[in-house]
């Protein structure tokens, strides 16, 4: 099966303007943005999506989640405020079969969001 372009952006075969980076997890906007702010947060190690991550690697939510919230502070959109949304499947409108976490801020967000 071919690499997904996250795969190819961890390893590094395809462009990205990486804005985080750590061990576990990249940041880098979104070629697509629905909001003035649109963060995309990837774990280096592939997981289709959210429901496909076995229980011994649970940990790469954690890693998510800590990296957005580093991310947000980076881009000082903790005072008013953001959205982390994870799309599972395509019905979830996951369209990249790679589990990724979606940063939105800059403005306000309304719901429901579809």
């Amino acid at each position: 099966m071919p690499k997904t372009i996250f795969e190819r952006i961890v390893d590094r075969e395809a462009q990205a303007d990486i804005l985080y980076e750590d061990e576990h997890v990249l940041a880098f906007p979104d070629i697509a943005p629905q909001a003035p702010v649109h963060i995309l947060l990837i774990p280096k190690r592939h997981h289709a999506r959210h429901a496909a991550v076995p229980p011994e690697h649970h940990s790469v939510f954690s890693h998510l989640f800590a990296a957005a919230q580093k991310v947000a502070r980076q881009l000082r959109l903790e005072k008013n405020g953001y959205r982390l949304v994870m799309n599972n499947g395509p019905d979830g409108g996951e369209t990249v079969p790679h589990l990724h976490l979606h940063l939105l801020g800059g403005r306000p967000l309304s719901w429901p969001p579809g």
